[in-house]
């Protein structure tokens, strides 16, 4: 049994409204008012990060919500400074809420005198007194090796399948599942199987960080609703050409589920012209006004399955079990009704 009369949250500047929503779903929950740790998390004039803590939180169970998201330096030592901040005031257990984890495209040394930088992050968050992290779709599977710690990695995937069957009702038989690379089939054929549709893949040749030089599709696409599957859309540039590739291999039309938006420098604006007729995103980062702003772009929330996943850590309950869709269906209750 846990020895605090609830889970107490607190949060950074990288992603308030989703720490704001998951308090509220929180409360909803729990039947009591969960709110946010009332911290000063200011910056000297040099732009040294300080943090203060108001409240006591000496024996409590704490969370710290904080994706580290751009810019990533600031926001990973916010969350790192909260963290010391928490430990010195003798909090019982401090669990960062990573919705995304930065660095995690560095996870190995892809040539010659590169550092991994993942690691070396998960050094520092292990330093400084985090003993739990709770993220969603690492963009490798193996950054939760680099941890001594606990790491609950939770999946978009489940929640992807609930919104494509209530958006694709009727023409179910027609969506092909779409890995815009080799490395990210695994992820892909997890939600082709979920939603019972068949897989297809793009090969893309890079020369360098950021520039795909050739593509080619591997299936048969023709007049199928392509839906491209990805951990996280930084530039875009990757997403609308394998888009147009899809269309141009005979698709009927193409649609994107992105966990992580980064949206950088052109992105909104080259998904706003591409071929996409939609692309989906979470919430695990920030959303721009521009981003909100777009069209064809949806955004989901995540905070009901964090504040259901934070409640079944605090309680010591499964957190796995919200894989599963019998079990994430009432988490959501019903927003994917059809």
């Amino acid at each position: 049994m846990p020895s605090t009369s609830q889970p107490k949250l607190i949060s950074g500047n990288a992603n308030m409204p989703l720490a704001k929503a998951i308090a509220r779903r929180m409360s909803m929950h729990r039947g009591v008012d969960v709110g946010l740790c009332d911290a000063r998390i200011e910056r000297f004039n040099d732009q040294e990060i300080f943090v203060e803590v108001y409240e006591n939180v000496r024996g409590e169970d704490m969370f710290i919500i904080q994706p580290t998201s751009n810019p990533a330096n600031d926001n990973l030592m916010e969350l790192l400074i909260m963290s010391d901040a928490l430990r010195r005031s003798s909090a019982k257990r401090i669990t960062a809420v990573i919705p995304y984890f930065g660095y995690a495209r560095q996870d190995r040394r892809s040539k010659a005198r590169t550092p991994i930088s993942a690691k070396l992050v998960a050094n520092m968050i292990v330093e400084a007194g985090i003993e739990r992290v709770l993220t969603m779709d690492l963009h490798a599977a193996q950054i939760q090796g680099f941890f001594d710690i606990p790491v609950d990695n939770l999946y978009a995937s489940p929640i992807f399948a609930l919104d494509i069957m209530t958006q694709f009702k009727g023409t179910m038989d027609d969506v092909m599942i779409v890995s815009p690379d080799v490395g990210g089939v695994a992820r892909a054929r997890e939600l082709a199987k979920r939603i019972e549709a068949p897989l297809s893949i793009v090969d893309k040749r890079r020369e360098k960080a950021g520039e795909v030089a050739e593509m080619t599709v591997i299936g048969d696409v023709s007049d199928k609703i392509c839906i491209i599957v990805d951990d996280m859309c930084d530039t875009a540039g990757t997403m609308c050409k394998a888009a147009q590739l899809l269309i141009d291999n005979g698709a009927r039309e193409v649609h994107a589920y992105t966990t992580h938006g980064v949206m950088s420098g052109p992105a909104v604006e080259r998904i706003t012209n591409s071929v996409l007729k939609s692309m989906v995103i979470t919430d695990t980062i920030q959303p721009t006004e521009a981003v909100k702003a777009t069209p064809n772009i949806r955004i989901i929330p995540t905070a009901p399955v964090f504040a259901q996943a934070i409640l079944n850590i605090w309680n010591g309950t499964s957190v796995s079990s919200l894989f599963e869709t019998p079990t994430l269906e009432p988490v959501y209750e019903g927003q994917f009704a059809g």
